[in-house]
């Protein structure tokens, strides 16, 4: 169990980092702190999620003080353009145009504040996309438009028909939420975990 007694805060609305957290079977809450997660000019996909994810954490430190905070954010890079969230249709065929037949980083980033100390953890998938047709990117996003999701795909369904293969250590971590980095972050903050 989490040491302070309390549940763990999430400090994201993303229902999927919800979900995936929930596998741990730990008493969590989940709340989304009001942050810009703007890129800074010229700040590289690795430096803005482990950014993000501990100011996203330490966002609410003062809403749930005593409770241990779990910030996360996750970024594409294919090469030196950030992929975010696209948003809409039009960003989204963008987005997979650009990945078509490319390699494609995926970078997410955890901070885990406890007991007055941040321990982090960085998490990169790489992503193998096939050449796609506009035709095959379009009946993808009209089948599973994934606006909300970094890279304009869901892994976890029908995006995975995208791939040629993907290369990670965490698959949790293309999701949005690394669970083997979280768990060793859990651990060195004195959680008792299996």
């Amino acid at each position: 169990m989490i040491n302070s007694g309390r549940p763990l805060i999430l400090a994201s609305g993303s229902r999927y980092r919800r979900d995936l957290l929930a596998r741990l079977r730990l008493p969590i809450h989940a709340e989304a702190p009001d942050l810009d997660e703007t890129a800074a000019p010229g700040e590289s996909a690795r430096a803005l999620v482990q950014r993000l994810a501990r100011a996203k954490a330490m966002a609410l430190q003062d809403k749930f003080p005593g409770h241990w905070l779990l910030g996360s954010d996750q970024a594409a890079a294919a090469g030196n353009r950030i992929l975010g969230k696209p948003g809409s249709r039009e960003a989204a065929l963008g987005q997979l145009e650009a990945c078509s037949g490319r390699t494609v980083e995926f970078l997410t980033a955890v901070a885990l504040v406890a007991d007055g100390q941040v321990h982090e953890a960085l998490d990169c998938t790489t992503v193998h996309f096939r050449t796609l047709t506009r035709a095959e990117i379009e009946r993808y996003i009209d089948a599973e438009p994934a606006l909300d999701c970094a890279g304009s795909f869901k892994c976890e369904g029908l995006g995975i028909s995208l791939f040629e293969r993907i290369d990670s250590q965490d698959p949790t971590g293309l999701i949005g939420l690394p669970l083997t980095a979280v768990c060793s972050l859990l651990r060195a903050a004195g959680a008792a975990l299996p």
